[in-house]
């Protein structure tokens, strides 16, 4: 069984599984070890665990296995590894050459099925030194509690480039996303009945087709060797074109703003106070983050400084409104509430500058995107001409390319395709003849943009009701395909199985009086569900943010969201350019 859910979800439950396939297969009382990771192990530890975690367990020195290191040959080391011949190879020249063993002893954990190849390699060479070989089946990264992706940034242009010679590269890249989907079902402790969208394109059934089939090996061959039947759990693989609207829209809460306008690398956000130059991390350590990030940047800038009127009150240490400067003040006068506030500065920093970015442009253009997105203004009229609400945006000086770029986009999703006369006009009065394959090259996602579709656009759940703001009416397709697939109204012809016969779904929580009850998860979750969602080629944030309000709102089924890396806007954009372009002109970077 896979250990109860915590506040840090599936990052706990990862290091839990790590903790207990790792490091406590290998513990011995008063021995220290040395740790060798490579470049996917070093993340998936980071995303999980800090370094005391990892003192706590008998490591001294945590090593980058790619580096040249110098000998400790009265001690052992661990090798976490995933199982890849450029990590095999670098464990053999420290086992294997001639010269001397660099360490006492050798004890190596695979992420995911190391192929017979490498085992025989590390076997002919040095199987005297190895006390342990082991797969662990870990090959994830825990991005959030919530939020998992593969760490294949490089799958988006296999999966969706036109180019035939690409052909073996996407199908070594789909079985290895396949292998990994495997993991992530296997440590949450699921055999879910498996879904896929089943058009435009079929990568998503083909994903599907091949994750079904692992899963079964998997099950029949898992430790206990035991085969484990269908859990009441779904997982559904979607290709990234079901919802372009999401991936361009400019998103207003604080998370997703954040990330689209500022230029936050690896969650580190730089920010200037008191004239220095500070950094802070955003991460799920910081409860004040994880309150926050999901609202709305309005109720985001109202709410930091009234928590920091509770905390000042409580010293009467400042009175009236908060600044930026009266928050230095109050740190230095107050060093126990030091912590606490240096976290409601790095926020209110960061909420300021959404907003300097925010304030001069792109609060007029969230009105032209909002009308666009949903074919109606903020008074429920529907927009008759889509073209009269983008020039506006066209003609104005004060946006860049990409904005005006993805006002395009919106205009062309929202009638569903143009003439190829109208793109080459556009295209033209813009001046951004270099960038017009961030345009067209959408089609090779499956969605239409010349010529116009005949099919109709997907239905939408009618949302008016819901209170809103009128800059953040647009609603992210994903949240109506989780819920349609908890209160089990996911159409079987758009949402075929792979399975012969998956178990029954019991996503809304209601239990069959032949059905025992799970009892290893949280209270309020015990007699739910998992629904495990894969999107082929990036999530945004306002999507991953959908998955936590989704299981906020239904507690019986807590929804687990993945692809193969994060998206913004920006980086989407330069990556679908370079769809068309050959192979060897493509740099594909990793999410740090």
């Amino acid at each position: 069984m896979a250990p109860p859910v915590t506040e840090r979800g599936l990052k706990s439950v990862v290091w839990q599984k790590i903790k207990a396939t790792v490091f406590d297969d290998c513990k011995k009382e008063g021995e220290w070890k040395i740790l060798l990771l490579d470049e996917f192990t070093t993340k998936l530890l980071a995303s999980c665990c800090k370094m005391t975690d990892l003192l706590a367990e008998g490591i001294t020195v945590v090593e980058n296995i790619y580096k040249n290191r110098e000998p400790v040959r009265q001690m052992k080391a661990l090798y976490f590894l995933s199982p890849t011949s450029k990590s095999v190879d670098c464990f053999l020249r420290d086992f294997g050459g001639k010269s001397e063993n660099k360490y006492k002893a050798a004890y190596i954990y695979f992420t995911d099925f190391c192929p017979d190849s490498l085992f025989n390699k590390i076997k002919a060479s040095c199987s005297k030194s190895v006390r342990r070989c082991k797969e662990i089946n870990i090959s994830f990264i825990p991005l959030e509690s919530q939020v998992y992706t593969l760490d294949v940034p490089d799958a988006f242009y296999y999966c969706y480039s036109p180019d035939p010679s690409n052909g073996n590269g996407k199908d070594t890249i789909m079985e290895a996303m396949a292998e990994q989907i495997v993991t992530v079902c296997a440590t949450l402790d699921e055999n879910p009945g498996v879904r896929y969208k089943s058009k435009p394109l079929d990568n998503a059934s083909k994903l599907a087709q091949l994750v079904e089939k692992k899963l079964e090996n998997y099950y029949k061959i898992d430790e206990k060797s035991l085969i484990k039947g269908k859990t009441h759990s779904q997982l559904i693989i979607i290709d990234r074109g079901f919802d372009p609207v999401s991936t361009v829209v400019h998103e207003l809460t604080f998370q997703a703003m954040a990330y689209d306008l500022l230029p936050i690398e690896n969650d580190t956000y730089k920010y200037k106070t008191d004239g220095k130059e500070k950094e802070a991390i955003l991460e799920e350590d910081d409860d004040l983050w994880v309150k926050i990030r999901h609202r709305h940047i309005a109720v985001v800038l109202e709410e930091i400084p009234k928590l920091m009127k509770e905390i000042s009150s409580t010293k009467k240490a400042t009175e009236g409104k908060t600044s930026l400067s009266a928050l230095t003040q109050l740190m230095k006068k107050m060093p126990h509430f030091r912590k606490q506030i240096t976290k409601q500065v790095v926020h209110l920093n960061l909420a300021e500058d959404c907003m300097n970015k925010f304030k001069p442009n792109i609060e007029k253009l969230c009105k032209t995107e909002q009308d666009l997105a949903l074919g109606t203004d903020a008074e429920g009229q529907k927009v008759k001409d889509a073209m009269r609400v983008l020039l506006p945006v066209l003609l104005s000086k004060n946006h860049d390319n990409y904005d005006k770029i993805r006002a395009i986009l919106l205009y062309i999703f929202s009638i569903n395709g143009t003439t190829e006369e109208n793109l080459d006009r556009l295209i033209q009065n813009v001046k951004i003849e270099n960038e017009s394959d961030m345009i067209r090259n959408w089609s090779y996602l499956g969605v239409p943009i010349v010529p116009p579709s005949q099919q109709g656009k997907p239905s939408r759940k009618d949302r008016s009701a819901e209170e809103t703001f009128q800059l953040s009416r647009w609603t992210p397709f994903i949240k109506d395909i989780l819920e349609d697939a908890i209160d089990n109204r996911l159409d079987s012809k758009e949402w075929p199985y792979c399975s012969q016969c998956p178990a029954v779904w019991n996503g809304s929580g209601a239990v069959s009086a032949r059905q025992k009850p799970r009892t290893n998860y949280l209270e309020d979750r015990k007699n739910g569900s998992k629904l495990i969602v894969f999107v082929i080629g990036g999530i945004t944030y306002s999507e991953m943010r959908c998955a936590y309000e989704v299981s906020q709102a239904h507690k019986s089924c807590e929804v687990i969201i993945g692809s193969t890396h994060i998206l913004t806007p920006r980086k989407l954009l330069d990556d679908i350019k370079m769809l068309n372009k050959p192979k060897d002109k493509v740099s594909f970077t990793k999410d740090e």
